[in-house]
């Protein structure tokens, strides 16, 4: 069904990824993992403490590195830190090892998901709802230029989103084939 057996989720924070990829996970009976998960497993603590002892810089150079790992598995679904196709390298990895699906949601819907939330070390500024605005500006090109498909992320629940998500894979599918 996808090329390299392995569906790969990117897109901003709150956009569902998490979420979305554990559902399509157990729907397509593939393993699921999330990025950033794994980096801290592979740390032994959360993000925003490697974010304050090693800076943006550290925790892009773990990210990069699980990126590399994880996307070496076959049969996989991975939930992508939002971040993660700032790295060329890691894009590159993404497109040529699997089926790359951006979850996009509109800058003002990921900040009315995200606004309560303290453990996005990228948001713990003065003015967070700018700061995400930023970002989006910047990652939006990049998801494009990574992703097969593109599904929009709106006030839809999360079954018709992992449907709407299967249906664009199956389209994708279909025209390459």
């Amino acid at each position: 069904m996808m090329h390299a057996g392995s569906l790969y989720l990117v897109g901003m924070m709150g956009a569902g990824k998490s979420t979305v990829g554990r559902l399509l996970a157990r729907r397509l009976k593939l393993r699921f993992f999330d990025c950033d998960h794994e980096i801290e497993r592979r740390c032994g603590v959360k993000i925003p403490l490697v974010f304050e002892i090693e800076g943006e810089a550290g925790f892009r150079a773990r990210e990069a590195e699980a990126v590399a790992a994880l996307t070496e598995l076959g049969g996989i679904v991975l939930a992508t830190g939002g971040g993660a196709v700032l790295d060329p390298v890691n894009r590159e990895r993404l497109r040529s090892r699997g089926f790359v699906v951006y979850l996009h949601a509109q800058p003002r819907e990921l900040w009315q998901r995200t606004r309560h939330d303290r453990t996005r070390p990228l948001l713990q500024n003065v003015d967070p709802r700018h700061r995400l605005e930023e970002l989006y500006a910047l990652r939006d090109p990049l998801y494009r230029e990574t992703a097969d498909a593109v599904v929009e992320t709106g006030r839809q629940g999360v079954s018709l989103l992992v449907a709407q998500t299967l249906a664009k894979i199956e389209d994708a599918c279909r025209l390459s084939a």
